[in-house]
């Protein structure tokens, strides 16, 4: 997976990633009452880390995705694009402002 990525980057197209921890909370319920543990090794699907691509559409994001090592021993790979704008406050906001807003 490293070299992948290290391949993706070398050629413009990653921008940034990371690796997910496997530790954590979940925050659920009405004011984010409930707070516990998570995520759970049970659960069907888990999120290990991101990419940030750069490219000119989700169709070529797809066509990288399709190459992941990982797909080999049974990986899944989501593509999303990321929002320019904040649907919450329908304006365009940095992570920090995006952060201290919903917090």
């Amino acid at each position: 997976m490293l070299g992948w990525f290290t391949g993706l980057k070398e050629q413009g197209k990653a921008t940034g990633g990371r690796p997910l921890d496997n530790t954590g909370k979940i925050v659920s319920g009405k004011g984010g009452r409930v707070v516990v543990d998570g995520p759970f090794a049970e659960s069907k699907e888990a999120i290990g880390g991101y990419f940030i691509l750069d490219v000119e559409s989700i169709d070529e994001a797809v066509t990288i995705a399709q190459n992941c090592p990982g797909l080999a021993y049974g990986a899944k790979v989501e593509v999303r694009p990321l929002l320019e704008v904040c649907p919450l406050l329908g304006e365009s906001v940095s992570e920090e402002q995006f952060a201290t807003a919903t917090a």
